[in-house]
């Protein structure tokens, strides 16, 4: 099998840009509609094609060419990740994913009994990691609690107490708990009273977007992180997060089970939250880049479902070689790329913001011309 064009599905998302990804492609912005996410895989959610084929399709029609062998005694015949192109122009839910036998076994009592709130859309877990390509901002994780501690204090109000002991004694959960569980009528004088206050830009930034949310209290709690392009940030399973503006390439187990604890129009199910989060200190949440070849870097996690990697392709210098045998997909974010070969034996193209499929069979590959890429495969 031969390398092929892959296109994805924009989603439009209320907190999307109404430029980045079309400046991106060179389309026409600012867009009449918010473009939140590029869907580049499998999903059933939103799959991408191959020559008009949904790449599920495609798949099934021969997994073992499409997937190679291990990736089907692993995962089954499926493709395990999905990649996205990210940019937001406005916050994101703050949320969690569950662990891979928590999903199985959560997604087995909602399939069992319908009256459950339908918070699984699969028996997948969801780790995440996303790569900035512009600078970046997130939540992500929890830090010192002590400090949080200290933050809230400087607010002087009163009703913040029981919560202001619980993170110097180190009680995360408690804290999360009472934050989220505020009263439904002192939500919002106790947001206003917090950016009153005067002390935190942040949370005046987020009651902009969601006045009297209890979030707002809760994104206290977590790492505020900045990315520069080329930093990434890394979301296991329980781990607390939120995107808040920026653009970047995003790379998941192919799931969408997503569980919301506020920042949102969406549905939140906070009790459910609870029993998915780590209440734990995430020291450093940035994840670091390890150069594995001349212009070509990826950024270790530790699950077998995905890996990323990042070339830069410099005109001067001989063809890279791809380092991955399986499933590809090959998005340009920069520049004019040409990768290995289509049905008709040319090199397909690739310009920015546009994507290649490369089944495992098509074999090794390499990328010239001068540019920027991302490939996600399996390790």
């Amino acid at each position: 099998m031969s390398v092929r064009p892959l296109t994805g599905v924009i989603r439009p998302y209320a907190w999307g840009s109404h430029s980045v990804l079309a400046d991106l492609q060179g389309r026409p912005s600012p867009t009449e509609a918010p473009e939140a996410e590029l869907w580049l895989g499998a999903h059933p959610g939103d799959p991408s094609t191959v020559d008009g084929v949904s790449l599920p399709s495609l798949i099934a029609d021969n997994p073992k060419a499409h997937l190679g062998e291990q990736v089907v005694a692993e995962f089954g015949p499926r493709l395990p990740f999905l990649l996205k192109l990210l940019a937001a122009a406005a916050p994101l839910s703050l949320q969690a994913h569950p662990s891979l036998d928590y999903a199985r076994e959560a997604w087995a009592r909602q399939e069992a009994d319908a009256s459950l709130p339908k918070n699984y859309t699969d028996a997948n877990h969801k780790p995440e990691m996303l790569v900035a390509i512009t600078p970046f901002e997130a939540l992500c994780g929890f830090r010192d609690p002590t400090a949080a501690a200290a933050d809230l204090e400087a607010f002087t109000i009163e009703s913040l107490a029981p919560v202001i002991a619980a993170l110097r004694a180190g009680d995360l959960a408690t804290a999360v708990k009472t934050l989220l569980s505020w009263p439904e009528d002192d939500r919002e004088p106790l947001v206003d009273a917090v950016v009153a206050a005067g002390t935190s830009e942040l949370a005046t930034d987020l009651a902009g977007f969601y006045p009297g949310d209890p979030g707002v209290l809760v994104a206290l709690l977590l790492n505020h992180v900045r990315l520069q392009p080329g930093e990434a940030i890394w979301m296991p399973a329980g781990n607390l997060h939120a995107y808040l503006k920026g653009a970047g390439v995003e790379l998941m187990a192919a799931s969408d089970n997503v569980l919301r604890g506020g920042l949102t129009p969406k549905r939140v199910d906070v009790p459910e939250l609870l029993q998915v989060l780590r209440f734990e200190v995430l020291d450093d949440p940035i994840l670091h880049a390890t150069e594995v070849a001349p212009g070509v870097l990826t950024w270790p996690v530790p699950v077998p479902d995905f890996a990323l990697y990042r070339i830069d392709v410099d005109g001067t210098r001989p063809p890279t070689e791809i380092p991955a045998e399986g499933p590809r997909i090959i998005l340009a974010t920069a520049g004019d790329l040409f990768l290995g070969q289509s049905i008709d034996g040319t090199p397909i193209e690739l310009t920015s913001g546009n994507a290649a499929y490369a089944p495992a069979d098509a074999g090794k590959l390499k990328i010239a011309g001068t540019g920027q890429a991302f490939i996600a495969t399996v390790p």
